[in-house]
């Protein structure tokens, strides 16, 4: 049996869009990977749990429950949590400065690194023009965002048949769309000008599901990426530096979890550093 790997410390972990409550979410993933990576804080940068799923269809396996539990133990274990709610989790927008169970809900931060870097950490959708303007398109865009996940599923069952790694068709299918495209790289660019206005180094935010270190026009940004196809999260050690790490296969899963569906299979983690400055 391969021996599981020692559990990493970082000083900080940026994750976002679990999205709790929606069948495509990766929890036991993340369960895994929180397993094997600490840090003295974590921030959730929105879209934590996917509120819109469940108001449709009430979905909350133990997986979920699991999540939740394990990020309230480390609240009361010393490890600062701070909660930014995203488009799918608003309900928490009318809560800002409330703890619950340990875990701060604020709307947006200001995150010093150890390097002395200030970063704006936001989820997003606040730059969306779809969600702000066309709630009844970005709902429906969500639908059919479900279609590509459940699309993504039946690729990786045939894949993995076939003995071949994980890999994203909903993801590579994003990046095909030149309209899709195109409204990344409009988001990079309207959330790096945000950055600018309130003087900050960087941004890190999440909510397009597009993971990503870069630097733009003398601004540093950091896009989380997601738990529901790519599994990222950034890491910033005790250097300053940021790290986007890929967890693309569970070290060791609890047996239970091991019986899941073979809908997931995956490739072995990779980590990639941030480009130097």
């Amino acid at each position: 049996m391969t021996k599981a790997p020692k559990a990493r410390q970082f000083r900080t972990l940026f994750l976002s869009d679990i999205h709790l409550g929606s069948r495509a979410a990766k929890a036991d993933w993340l369960i895994d990977f929180l397993r094997h990576h600490h840090a003295d804080t974590i921030i959730l940068v929105g879209d934590i749990v996917d509120g819109w799923r469940l108001k449709r269809n009430w979905y909350w396996p133990q997986d979920c429950n699991n999540v939740v539990q394990k990020l309230l133990r480390q609240a009361r274990k010393g490890t600062r949590i701070i909660y930014i709610p995203g488009n799918h989790d608003e309900f928490l927008r009318d809560f800002p400065g409330t703890h619950f169970g340990g875990i701060e809900v604020e709307l947006t931060t200001i995150h010093e690194a150890a390097d002395g870097r200030r970063y704006l950490v936001m989820h997003g959708d606040e730059f969306d023009v779809v969600v702000r303007h066309a709630r009844m398109l970005a709902h429906l865009g969500d639908w059919a965002y479900d279609l590509a996940i459940f699309v993504n599923r039946l690729v990786n069952y045939g894949r993995r048949r076939l003995g071949l790694p994980y890999w994203s068709f909903s993801a590579w299918a994003k990046l095909q769309v030149k309209q899709a495209v195109n409204f990344i790289g409009e988001f990079q660019r309207v959330v790096v000008e945000e950055a600018r206005k309130h003087d900050v180094d960087g941004v890190i935010c999440g909510h397009i599901h597009h993971a990503v270190i870069e630097d733009m026009d003398g601004i540093r940004y950091i896009n989380t990426g997601d738990w529901v196809e790519s599994c990222t999260a950034v890491a910033e050690d005790y250097d300053g530096e940021m790290h986007l790490i890929e967890w693309r296969q569970p070290v060791a899963l609890p047996a239970d979890l091991k019986r899941r569906k073979a809908l997931d299979a995956g490739e072995a983690t990779s980590e990639k550093p941030a480009k130097a400055a």
